[in-house]
């Protein structure tokens, strides 16, 4: 009897009445007292029942299955201690510790449920969900119709899991509604007379609101508002709104409603195609307060930009894109603090000083790299004709995979072409700053001399080609030295077109300008390492010594110089060949680099490293002493015969720990020249880092004093999610901390709170003094909901 019965069962809540063949396939009858695990899922229209004890009432027309039940059907799974289904209602009806897990993974609890037999309507009493993506809801009732609609009366809704000790405790955060209905065919949920609780507190009361279901990745309508606040446009709120249009593209729109200036529109396009993507942003205002921007570009009616951004994939290998910044003046992302003047927290101490367009070509290969970009400047502090326009900058590298003559050879290749329209020159004296000598409208051009300003940048047009070919082999004796021969060949080829203009004739040849540069190099590196083993670790003696015959350096500061102005001389270039750091300047004549290098390596875990070398001049010219437009390589301790002294000492006796100092020292009084320290330390519960620097005057480079400070840095787990996190800069000299940034954040698995105070410096046009700026900004974020975020600041003239 009990086949016939499970078969009748079986058939009522398959088919609703419709009779079944005699076998009853898939069916398992289990009279056991403890709840098994649910079966596997079965596929094919078939229904697994278990449970202690089944019944059919044939007068009533009624099936019971009674004592742990469980029943699996097409990836829907029913748990509980009865269930009953009448053939008359088609309606299946469960009670007692009720657990129903459909095909997606949400787990709904409840006391009593009561739906049809195809799941489309029905009502639950005293129940909890649980979805896949973390999510629960819980309600005095449910009420499901139409198959998509479901109605929780008495709802309370939450993305933070319950409190581990004691579960029946308040969640961080949850959002009760007298009603919450969800409508599972647009995926939304609406909130009926809601409040918002943090750790069962009231704090906010909502009359109604909508949000995308948890399983939505993205949605048409509106996201959480944005308040910001300065002096100049005076408080702002942002209501984005989000439109989805395909799965492949949407649009942002964000109007920025300001108390003082009137609506700020932003618009944002984005699209992915199947090699990459793209993104449009546009922004408009037509300002109701001109004077809040008076003697500033900002003192215009309307203003606006656009920027867009691409990259798409040729390949594996080959990308190309580009970025484009396009506004109407050079002030208005930072006057209304738009995110492509702060990107990210980090930017706050080194605010940007310009937009970067450009159209760029990058490829990579085994052991080779090309990189092809024309760029476009636009500068921020409105110096516009004085930043240069690149047309291309093409750079190749190869490696070969084969060796030539028994030793490695490699090559590559600089293609640089860029005009500027006015000169860039830049004080290296107080009477020449305070006067205005360097500025491009200084009406006496007898005052630009190399004595009071320094070039930066040629006006005009300036092409120059590289090409470069390295060979090197080492060979090991029988005695453990290490000899690696090495030859290089260098070739440049330059075309300069220099304007006339007040000044420029002081530094070079103004008109056209035609070289070439040939620089053929061999050299001999030496290696001598001596191991020493002892019960607690192995020390490796090294002393280095680098010889380097060459010609001296042709048309040695006569020709422009705008990628190699960068000139520090420490342990990291001691034994480079060529240590300029750039193609437009070659070095030049006969060169020994000696020094010692010791390691020792513990073992029980840790290392120290030590380096201590100079430099010798053998014979020609030194490149170093030459001045050129911008004086790279005076003061830098090569411009003599014999260099400074460089040491590096590297120490990290673990990983919590890391130690380095980097110095230079004077090679006849032993002064100070540069000196850095570095330290870091990481546990489990807080990280810090502080760096000191000390600089030596540098006259010819326009550093008239020595220069002193602290960088610091670290960050604080207070506790499990809160985290507590700082910077600054000290200036020693003036005994002040001008730029720092305070924060502390919450963060768990529902639930974001952060709040910073940052300073950053704002720079004007001409001989304006910067602007230090003062922010506050707070960030919420609920997960599932959405976030929100306010900026308030001002500015001091430094």
């Amino acid at each position: 009897m009990v086949p016939a019965l499970v078969a009748g069962l079986f058939a009522a809540l398959l088919n609703a009445g419709t009779p079944l063949p005699a076998r009853a396939q898939g069916f398992s009858f289990n009279p056991i007292h403890t709840r098994p695990k649910p079966p596997p899922p079965v596929n094919n229209g078939q229904m697994l029942v278990q449970a202690v004890e089944v019944d059919y009432d044939y007068n009533n027309q009624r099936v019971s299955a009674v004592g742990n039940v469980q029943m699996f059907f097409n990836g829907t799974s029913i748990e509980a201690d009865k269930v009953v289904y009448d053939q008359k209602t088609k309606r299946l009806y469960a009670e007692g510790n009720v657990r129903l897990t459909d095909a997606d993974g949400k787990i709904t609890y409840a006391n009593i449920m009561d739906f049809s037999d195809d799941y489309r309507d029905g009502f639950v009493d005293s129940l909890r969900v649980d979805t896949a993506e973390q999510t629960r809801m819980a309600a005095s009732r449910a009420d499901r119709s139409s198959g998509n609609y479901t109605v929780f009366e008495n709802g309370v809704y939450t993305a933070c899991a319950p409190c581990k000790d004691d579960p029946k405790k308040p969640p961080l955060w949850q959002v009760k509604g007298a009603r919450i209905i969800h409508d599972q065919t647009d995926k939304m949920m609406y909130f009926e007379n809601a409040q918002l609780e943090f750790f069962g507190v009231p704090m906010a009361y909502l009359p109604y609101f909508s949000t995308p279901d948890p399983t939505v990745k993205r949605k048409t309508g509106f996201l959480m508002p944005y308040m910001t606040s300065t002096t100049t446009f005076g408080f702002g709120v942002e209501t984005p709104f989000y439109w989805a249009i395909a799965p492949d593209y949407d649009a942002t729109f964000s109007p920025r409603i300001t108390s003082r200036q009137g609506v700020l529109f932003q618009g944002e396009f984005r699209q992915r195609l199947i090699n990459g993507s793209y993104q449009i942003r546009a922004y408009g205002i037509d300002q109701l307060d001109r004077t809040a921007f008076s003697g500033q570009p900002g003192d215009v009616q309307f203003r606006g930009a656009v920027d867009t951004k691409g990259q798409f994939a040729l390949n594996d290998k080959w990308v190309w894109g580009w970025d484009g910044v396009l506004m109407s003046d050079y002030f208005f992302f930072s006057d209304y603090r738009l995110a492509q003047y702060k990107d990210t927290l980090g930017s706050f101490l080194n605010v940007p000083t310009e937009a970067i367009s450009q159209l760029y070509l990058s490829g990579v290969g085994n052991r080779s790299y090309f990189d092809a970009r024309t760029i476009y400047y636009l500068s921020y502090s409105g110096h516009q004709q004085q930043v240069p326009i690149v047309h291309p900058v093409i750079d190749y590298s190869n490696v070969l995979n084969r060796n030539l003559l028994g030793g490695e050879f490699s090559y590559k290749t600089n293609l640089t072409s860029l005009s500027r329209d006015i000169a860039a020159f830049d004080p290296i004296t107080l009477l020449a700053a305070n006067n205005g000598w360097c500025l491009p409208t200084s009406a006496d051009p007898t005052v630009k001399i190399p004595a009071n300003c320094l070039l930066r940048g040629i006006p005009g047009t300036y092409t120059r080609v590289s090409a470069e070919g390295q060979w090197r082999r080492s060979f090991t004796d029988d005695w453990g030295q290490i000899w690696t021969p090495f030859a290089k060949l260098r070739v440049d080829a330059v075309d300069a077109s220099i304007s006339n203009q007040p000044g420029v004739s002081s530094f070079l040849p103004v008109g056209d300008t035609q070289a070439v540069r040939v620089m053929p190099t061999v050299g001999l590196e030496y290696r001598y390492p001596f191991i020493n083993v002892q019960p607690w670790g192995t020390t490796t003696v090294e002393p280095i010594a680098q010889v380097i015959i060459r010609p001296n350096e042709p048309w040695a500061g006569k020709l422009p110089n705008e990628d190699a102005q960068s000139m520090v001389f420490d342990a990291s270039n001691l034994f480079s060949v060529d240590k300029f750091s750039g193609y437009d300047r070659i070095e030049g004549g006969g060169r020994a680099n000696v020094g010692v290098q010791a390691t020792t390596q513990f073992d029980r875990g840790g290392a120290v490293n030590v380096l201590f070398g100079q430099s010798y001049q053998l014979f020609g010219l030194n490149s170093f002493a030459v001045a050129d437009l911008t004086n790279t390589g005076l003061n830098s301790g090569l411009d003599k015969p014999r260099s400074d002294y460089v040491a590096r000492i590297n120490y990290s006796p673990n990983r919590t720990y890391t130690f380095s100092t980097r110095a230079r020292f004077d090679e006849s009084t032993l002064d100070v020249q540069r000196f850095e320290a570095e330290g870091r330390a990481s546990f489990d519960r807080w990280s810090v880092s502080l760096m000191y620097g000390n600089y030596a005057p540098q006259p010819e480079l326009g550093y008239l004093i020595r220069r002193e400070g602290l960088l610091g840095s670290g960050s604080l787990k207070v506790a499990a999610n809160w985290v507590v996190t700082g910077a600054a800069r000290w200036d020693l000299v003036s005994n002040q901390i001008n730029q720092y940034v305070i924060g502390a954040g919450y963060v768990d698995d529902c639930f974001v709170l952060a709040a910073n105070y940052v300073t950053s410096y704002t720079y004007a046009a001409g001989s304006a003094p910067p602007v230090l700026n003062h922010s506050i900004m707070l960030q919420i974020g609920l997960r599932t909901l959405g976030s929100t975020a306010s900026t308030a600041g001002g500015g001091t003239i430094q």
